[in-house]
């Protein structure tokens, strides 16, 4: 089975399923995800604070203990021995669990009263004065429901049981006590009064839980745009974030990248507008490309808070970037079937007066479309640049982006900016050489340093920097497409694809692509507990 991606790279923690079913005031699942993390470092922290609480008060006061009484002192190490290991158990069950953030954050309640309780024994646990008096007093039980439900967002009921629990506790150890015969404190009563403090603060707890439910249905209603409602947050980067979508009135799922304003150019009223219009113009140009092998763009829009969106189809598989650090280099059979249908996008956008301009393992992903695998879609048009002049040239790029990835840029892009489509042949020669070898055409420590490699220096072959035999063909036509020069390169994309096609090595077959398929899914399945693949995208 293969994982849902839509543009990019490696796979980041997501719900098992497409779309998660929540109630209507749910925060969505995205944001649920993001507290069961914060429940992990909340137990951390607190299973740390109480180590060392418990270690200073050991290292101060056992001393202080007649060593008849020394006994006394093994259960409240007792009780923090367990309140360390569960916080450390819940961090880790909140990191490798596949189970849903809805299902954490209730154990998260768990967790709540369970340090409760050992608050409530350890307030409790060492005698006291018959004579100690019984007043009201906020306990550290009551600042910690609150503060809980600060961070931590769970229902209003949920909240007020496990808090009634939790406030619970005090008065619970306080009975054990008497039970125990160390404290003698009167009626029975007196429990609920000395600790009614915090059952108020139970109240405020709950109050605190509506205020945070209540934002799921904001948040839900923000999301939708135009016929579209946003689901699963799939993935985030520089340029902004995608959301798995679904059409009001149709079945097929779709992936939406919301592009921030600082991505896009906008700042000042002039430059909103001129972004605006750029947007406009390359995205109904790339809605317009037919090629099966450029990702299909079903919609786009502006929103009214000038938000910039693109709806694009959801796709299964994963970009090279993930297969190439993921499995290693691919055989050479296989890199030229890739290329054959890369060179297929870029013939037709070449055609249309269109170049990429960020051709890289990221923005190509490799997956399965019907009933073929090891099918390429290109992806990411957001850097798209009209070959033909035109008097808003001004509109070309965004002010202050770079056009491009540095390690898969063409010298005259650095250079001077003026591009043509074999600057896009130029970066797939990169991405072959990443392909065969595993690595990067040039290593550099910084953005400029790249640069720097590409414009001056000569790369090395690539066969000479992998295990795999390489054909001398496409050694040498990797070669051609990283000359400095554009003219030394092949003249256009269906020129490369006919070198690609005359070098003699048995092709990548459909049952190869099959094969490797099956093989690794079954290891991603293995390796995630027999769980599907969560999604992926990028931004």
């Amino acid at each position: 089975m293969v994982q849902p991606n839509l543009i990019g790279p490696a796979p980041r923690d997501t719900p098992q399923s497409g779309v998660v079913r929540r109630s209507h005031h749910e925060l969505p699942a995205d944001l649920l995800r993001e507290a069961s993390h914060r429940l992990g470092v909340v137990s951390l922290l607190g299973g740390g604070l109480w180590f060392m609480g418990a270690l200073i008060g050991r290292l101060s006061g056992g001393a202080m203990v007649p060593r008849e009484d020394h006994d006394l002192l093994k259960v409240p190490d007792a009780i923090s021995a367990g309140v360390v290991a569960t916080s450390i158990a819940l961090f880790v069950y909140s990191r490798k669990s596949q189970r849903e953030p809805r299902f954490i954050l209730d154990l998260g309640l768990g967790y709540m009263v369970l340090i409760s309780f050992a608050m409530g024994q350890m307030f409790h646990w060492k005698p006291l004065p018959s004579h100690t008096p019984v007043t009201p007093m906020i306990s550290w039980i009551g600042p910690w429901l609150v503060m809980f439900a600060a961070i931590m967002p769970t229902t209003p009921g949920k909240t007020l049981v496990a808090g009634l629990f939790a406030a619970s506790m005090n008065p619970v150890g306080m009975l054990i006590a008497k039970a125990r015969g160390h404290w003698d404190f009167g009626p029975n009563v007196r429990v609920l009064l000395m600790h009614y403090p915090d059952y108020l603060l139970v109240a405020v707890s709950v109050a605190i839980s509506h205020v945070f439910t209540g934002l799921g249905e904001h948040v839900s209603r923000a999301r939708e745009l135009g016929s579209y409602k946003l689901g699963e947050l799939l993935g985030r980067g520089g340029m902004g974030e995608v959301y798995h979508a679904s059409h009001r009135m149709l079945a097929r799922p779709a992936a939406i990248k919301l592009i921030r304003q600082e991505a896009s150019g906008a700042g000042s009223s002039a430059q909103s507008q001129i972004a605006m219009q750029r947007f406009r113009r390359e995205a109904e140009v790339v809605a317009s490309l037919r090629s099966p092998h450029t990702v299909a763009v079903y919609d786009f829009g502006i929103t009214d808070d000038q938000t910039l969106y693109l709806v694009m189809e959801l796709l299964e598989g994963m970009d090279l970037e993930t297969m190439i650090r993921q499995h290693g280099p691919l055989p050479p059979a296989r890199v030229i079937h890739i290329a054959l249908q890369v060179l297929a996008s870029l013939e037709e956008a070449h055609s249309r007066g269109l170049v990429h301009r960020d051709i890289k393992p990221a923005n190509i992903h490799v997956g399965r479309a019907g009933l073929r695998h090891d099918f390429v879609k290109v992806l990411d048009f957001g850097l798209a640049k009209m070959l033909e002049p035109s008097p808003d040239a001004m509109l070309q790029t965004a002010a202050g982006q770079m056009p491009g990835t540095p390690a898969y840029m063409a010298p005259e892009a650095a250079l001077t900016g003026e591009i043509d489509g074999r600057a896009d042949l130029y970066a797939l020669g990169c991405v072959l050489y990443f392909m065969l070898t595993g690595e990067l055409v040039f290593q550099a420590s910084s953005a400029l340093q790249m640069l720097t490699k590409h414009v001056n220096e000569t790369p090395e072959p690539p066969s000479r920097r992998s295990a795999l035999l390489i054909p001398p063909a496409l050694d040498a036509l990797v070669l051609s497409c990283l000359s400095k020069e554009p003219a030394a390169r092949p003249a256009n994309a269906a020129a490369m694809a006919s070198t690609l096609r005359a070098i003699d090595i048995e092709p990548w077959s459909e049952t190869q692509a099959d094969a490797w398929w099956a093989a690794h899914d079954q290891v991603e399945l293995s390796a995630r507990g027999g769980t599907q693949p969560p999604a992926a995208a990028s931004c």
